[in-house]
């Protein structure tokens, strides 16, 4: 396409976000997991374990999430909790794509540590005031890897001090932390602004920030994430992650 100038590109994301940014968006997505719950840990725990499980197929992607939210007996919270050594002999055959049933039972045991010693995955994002979101989730990365581990479980917690782009991390921030009343993000977590949040990369986001000129980073890494959000918060300073719905649904909708 030709280029656009500012105002232009600028009214067609917003075009594109108001038409994808909708209750009807939910039900393909793996946001919809997150929204079968009303409790703010319910919430956070499903979105967290659907986000560290979403790449692949969406279909793929929420079969499996649905499977693990019905072994915890669609009680996320109470099932970290509580649980018994006895109560993960199903989790012992899940498997989603590299993602085994040792990285499940590590993420679970994780899970209740944080939730036990930390006060829950909000405060582990947030117990670095001031800094960026990179150094948040890179503090954030080593609480979730401090209980004994085989290496093998580290590859599924995304590290941005290495380069990644942490695009699941990201979403799931995202998913925590705006707030525009269109239904679909949740707005649980106040003590971070939607202006530090960066934007999740994906395949479909960075292929049609690249033709739109918001992108010029050729690989998908943690560098190309921050050079996106950067353009987009020419457009929209306090909020720019809200054009993630428009450059995803160009992306997979209109095969942009």
């Amino acid at each position: 396409m030709s280029p656009l100038s500012f105002t232009e590109l600028r009214d067609f994301l917003e075009e594109k976000y108001w038409q994808y940014n909708t209750p009807a968006f939910i039900e393909h997505d793996p946001v919809s997991i997150p929204h079968n719950f009303s409790a703010k840990e319910d919430i956070e725990i499903s979105g967290f374990l659907t986000a560290t499980i979403s790449w692949g197929l969406r279909k793929t992607i929420l079969q499996n999430s649905r499977l693990l939210m019905q072994m915890m007996d669609n009680e996320p919270y109470g099932f970290i909790r509580s649980f018994a050594t006895s109560d993960l002999k199903p989790f012992r055959k899940f498997v989603h794509r590299t993602f085994n049933s040792e990285d499940c039972i590590y993420f679970l045991h994780s899970l209740r540590h944080i939730y036990t010693n930390y006060g829950g995955l909000e405060s582990c994002f947030v117990s670095l005031p001031g800094e960026g979101i990179r150094s948040r989730i890179d503090s954030f990365r080593r609480t979730f890897l401090e209980l004994p581990h085989p290496q093998r479980h580290e590859k599924h917690i995304a590290d941005p001090m290495k380069g990644a782009s942490c695009k699941r991390i990201n979403m799931f921030l995202r998913w925590m932390v705006r707030d525009d009343g269109k239904g679909v993000d949740f707005g649980l977590w106040k003590s971070v602004k939607p202006g530090e949040l960066i934007c999740p990369l994906d395949i479909h986001t960075a292929a049609s920030a690249r033709k739109l000129g918001l992108l010029r980073v050729k690989t998908n890494d943690w560098q190309a994430a921050e050079e996106l959000t950067s353009a987009l918060r020419k457009f929209d300073p306090e909020d720019p992650v809200r054009y993630d719905f428009a450059l995803f649904g160009l992306g997979v909708y209109e095969n942009f």
